[in-house]
């Protein structure tokens, strides 16, 4: 049997140590290496779909554009003007019709308080609401307080706007005061 001796003055120095501590590293340094380019890879993979969308996005927005291009040139023609107008007219004799006015009555009689009634009413069409001029008649000063408060606290009515409050000025009137004020239905 042999026994391995060290004469030499200074003992013999192990780098059994930094070996193993390498090793780590660089197997830790090559996990990460595996990561990062499968990171790298899905993501140029994911840049040349988004890529390939985008291009396929802008082809058609180009052949859209151009034939938006070709349908105003044909609008444009002195020929087509009525053809606008007429679908114009036609677009909102629609949406009147699909306006619920019913609903609009049957919320405006819930909102007008007792004491109250209206004596003239001008609806206007605006963008799917209706704004409505409103002249009311009512039976005493207090009932016009409480009649724009109604309009006010409603659900249905918003953007209340008072225009004028006067006596009426017609012989017989039952009324104490007219109010003359404007609302936005919103059907809600």
């Amino acid at each position: 049997m042999y026994v391995r001796l060290n004469l030499a003055t200074n003992p013999q120095l192990s780098h059994r140590r930094f070996y193993v501590g390498s090793g780590l590293i660089g197997g830790v340094a090559l996990v990460l290496f595996v990561a990062l380019s499968w990171h790298y890879f899905s993501v140029r993979k994911a840049e040349a779909d988004y890529r390939g969308r985008s291009d396929k996005v802008g082809k058609e927005m180009a052949t859209l554009e151009g034939q938006k291009a070709e349908l105003d040139r044909y609008f444009a023609r002195p020929e087509n003007h009525n053809i606008q107008d007429r679908a114009k007219f036609s677009n909102d004799v629609i949406k009147a019709r699909s306006f619920n006015w019913t609903k609009m009555f049957m919320d405006l009689e819930k909102t007008l308080p007792s004491g109250a009634h209206v004596l003239h009413i001008e609806p206007k069409m605006d963008k799917g609401s209706a704004e409505v001029k409103f002249v009311v008649g009512t039976s005493t000063p207090e009932a016009e307080i409480e009649l724009l408060k109604a309009f006010e606290d409603s659900r249905s009515f918003s953007h209340v706007e008072l225009f004028a409050t006067q006596v009426p000025r017609t012989p017989g009137s039952t009324d104490a005061m007219t109010v003359e004020f404007s609302a936005i239905y919103t059907g809600i």
